[in-house]
């Protein structure tokens, strides 16, 4: 059963997660947001539901501790949140937030969610650890309408065989881009795009994994 880690200073969300959840969920919840990282290293939870406004430390913060530090930065942070300004949830994407819930929660789509995020691990099984760095790049391809692109990004963070950046550009799930580091202009390889997020948001964000790459990519 995978496993989930909750974060909610709220007892009554904290329950009403588990209700709607524990079915499918293996649940480790806490409402004190200093314990969230410790229990994130000990359980390795396969996502983290998380709220933003909590005493102590906000939900910013662990969000940015999540997705930076390498023992966690793998692991799909969803936010649950009050909140529903356009700004606050491009805030969270900036920090690598892979999804965000408005309360009350519709938890068919965090199910559904929560389903391609596991299916997608499962399929990647990605044996490698990716560092937060942001390196220029050009992306070429197709887009979902059919139509070429050609758009620059920059990444987010990089592993030897595998990157995430966010653009506007609309691109289906598994298929290929060339890449191209922009100082110089260098042709990195061909990237096949393993997951997207934000879809519904001006600048998604994708997954790309190199099928082919040439050496001089970032990381070897």
């Amino acid at each position: 059963m995978a496993k989930l880690l909750v974060v909610d200073d709220e007892v009554a969300m904290r329950r009403l997660i588990r209700m709607n959840l524990s079915d499918e969920y293996e649940i480790v919840d806490t409402g004190e947001p200093e314990h969230a990282l410790a229990l994130a290293l000990e359980h390795k939870p396969d996502a983290i539901l998380l709220d933003l406004r909590m005493p102590k430390y906000s939900g910013f913060e662990l969000c940015q501790m999540f997705t930076s530090f390498g023992s966690t930065q793998l692991i799909p942070v969803l936010v649950i949140s009050g909140e529903a300004g356009s700004s606050t949830k491009e805030f969270c994407r900036g920090l690598g937030v892979a999804g965000y819930f408005e309360k009350p929660v519709d938890f068919a789509a965090l199910r559904a969610q929560l389903a391609e995020f596991l299916q997608t691990r499962r399929r990647e099984r990605r044996g490698e650890s990716r560092v937060k760095l942001r390196v220029p790049l050009k992306l070429t391809g197709t887009d979902v309408r059919g139509k070429q692109f050609a758009v620059l990004t920059m990444s987010e963070n990089i592993g030897p065989s595998s990157f995430l950046c966010a653009t506007n550009v609309e691109m289906e799930a598994d298929s290929t881009v060339e890449v191209h580091i922009l100082s110089g202009g260098q042709l990195a390889g061909r990237a096949r795009i393993v997951r997207s997020d934000y879809q519904d948001s001006q600048y998604p964000r994708y997954a790309c994994r190199f099928i082919e790459k040439a050496e001089n990519w970032v990381l070897n």
